[in-house]
């Protein structure tokens, strides 16, 4: 029986970040390129992914395999570096590898899950996608990286965060029965799920408590003028923190029924980071596990007020009911006026 998954072609940098971008840039060339881009991004989106029904009899351990594009767009491109293969002398490539193993181990070690599918999935990565494309995305099979323009956006495989918001999403498409429908709530669950996991793998790489983590995602791919970060899972919206054009609201009080997913993914993310925060030590040890036991929970159409059942219910399974952590799971979603 084939079920039917919602798989989409996620990207990191969303569209309407492109277009803003493009209205401040410098020459009309430059403006053009951004438009290309965020048309580019809005046609793949609009894709399916032909995933093969059957996904390949997995092998079960860690396997990455780096292809590069050569500035091409035809996928994967050529094989360049295979599991336990010497570096590459090109960074790009080590990068990815090394991104997709992390968050390889992160999920093995600290969620006991083999690989994005659960059975051992290979971990295929495209790299230097397209001439100076400012994105990276998840098409339901692969990683694709852009290598940015060099200008606004300087790369994306050295940002792990990224890496793992990006694979994440096929930890969802696996994971919620039937996927996350990517518009609307569905949608910014499965923006925010990204954020969460990203954020969690960054931490737990770096061994940083929930006190010491900067709570930001895409630190370092864009270029100091361009701002700091994509998004804030501290402060949602704060621009000092993240970039002149985030309008990522952080309660409901701020929620747009229209608004773009990685918009309104500020909403769950805060309520993550505030969860996070009460029960104080690593966000992998309490908050994040609560978070992934919730996954088979949700439905394809899931809103925030499921996610937030959802995410109690994954408490009082895993630590109790009325358990400290159940309560600092409901505070959060209280605090975010989503209950």
């Amino acid at each position: 029986m084939h079920t039917h998954h919602h798989h989409c072609t996620c990207f990191i940098i969303p569209s309407g970040m492109l277009r803003k971008l493009a209205d401040a840039a410098a020459t009309d060339a430059e403006r053009q390129c951004l438009l290309d881009q965020a048309e580019q991004s809005a046609f793949l989106r609009g894709q399916r992914s032909i995933a093969p029904a059957v996904m390949g009899i997995s092998a079960g351990e860690k396997r990455r395999t780096i292809f590069d594009a050569r500035h091409g767009t035809t996928l994967p491109g050529k094989l360049v570096r295979g599991e336990t293969d010497p570096a590459s002398r090109d960074v790009a490539v080590n990068q990815a590898y090394d991104g997709a193993g992390a968050t390889y181990d992160f999920y093995l070690s600290v969620l006991n899950r083999n690989s994005i599918d659960g059975k051992g999935l290979r971990l295929d990565s495209t790299v230097h996608y397209n001439k100076k494309f400012n994105n990276a995305f998840w098409n339901g099979q692969q990683m694709v990286y852009g290598d940015g323009d060099g200008k606004l956006f300087l790369g994306f495989t050295g940002a792990i965060d990224v890496i793992a918001h990006e694979l994440t999403h096929g930890v969802t498409q696996y994971t919620v029965p039937g996927g996350l429908t990517y518009r609307q709530q569905s949608g910014a669950l499965n923006e925010s799920i990204s954020d969460v996991f990203g954020s969690i793998v960054k931490q737990w790489k770096l061994k940083q408590s929930v006190d010491q983590a900067d709570w930001l995602i895409g630190a370092g791919i864009m270029a100091p003028a361009v701002g700091k970060a994509l998004r804030s899972m501290a402060e949602p919206g704060n621009r000092a923190l993240t970039w002149s054009g985030d309008d990522q609201p952080s309660n409901m009080a701020g929620y747009q029924d229209d608004a773009d997913v990685h918009t309104s993914s500020g909403i769950p993310n805060h309520a993550f980071y505030i969860a996070a925060t009460i029960l104080k030590g690593n966000a992998w040890d309490k908050a994040g596990p609560i978070w992934y036991r919730a996954l088979p929970l949700l439905t394809s159409n899931a809103t925030f007020a499921d996610a937030a059942q959802a995410t109690m219910q994954a408490a009082a399974l895993l630590f109790g009911a009325n358990s400290p952590e159940q309560q600092a799971v409901q505070t959060a979603w209280k605090e975010v006026g989503v209950i």
